[in-house]
């Protein structure tokens, strides 16, 4: 039979947005605000796709407070009866202040188990590894994984140096060579391609 399957016995998967410490266009360290689509549409990638946990990466008070009210209104009974998708969707979020912060919570949920830890990047380097290669070392390590996806122009080095692997760029097909995929989209592709691999 030709065509994608499910891996089988697929590890734990969190993933990470992060919005601090991440790139502007000049290439400055700068903090990104958190938007509703990308907490409602990567939830529910994730929920879909079987991560653990979606966790939100910002140090800004105002914006856990934000994210905290959104989440609260879909733990309301009337919440759940109208969209009871969504609110389980929305669940796997938690909002932390750091990337350490979110190493710190995985490790707790895997008794001790620290992530081996993957960017994307529509650059490649030296890291870069394929899905299929990612998820094969997290099984062969026996290791839960960490996908941390970056907000405004990118993730800074500050990030990207504490990953172990970084994942292959989406490429696109346009003759232009246009390649500014949202992150919401990007999040959604990448699930499918670490969850599936071709049939040999």
């Amino acid at each position: 039979m030709k065509g994608n399957k499910i891996l089988n016995n697929d590890p734990s998967l969190y993933l990470a947005l992060i919005h601090h410490p991440v790139l502007n266009k000049r290439g400055e360290i700068i903090t990104t605000s958190v938007t509703n689509m990308d907490l409602h549409d990567i939830a529910r990638s994730c929920r879909t796709y079987g991560i653990k946990k979606y966790f939100i990466v910002t140090p800004i008070e105002l914006q856990k407070e934000l994210v905290d009210k959104i989440l609260s209104y879909w733990q309301e009974l009337e919440a759940i009866e109208f969209n009871k998708d969504r609110h389980s969707a929305l669940s796997l979020i938690q909002v932390v202040p750091s990337f350490d912060d979110a190493i710190k919570e995985i490790e707790i949920l895997e008794n001790g188990n620290t992530p081996l830890v993957t960017a994307t990047s529509a650059c490649p380097n030296t890291k870069t590894s394929t899905p299929e290669a990612y998820m094969k070392t997290l099984s062969e390590e026996n290791r839960p994984g960490l996908i941390l996806f970056g907000t405004g122009h990118g993730l800074s080095s500050q990030i990207t140096e504490k990953c172990d692997f970084m994942l292959m760029p989406i490429v696109g097909k346009a003759k232009d060579h246009y390649n500014h995929l949202s992150v919401r989209s990007a999040v959604a592709i990448y699930c499918d391609r670490l969850y599936r691999e071709k049939d040999k």
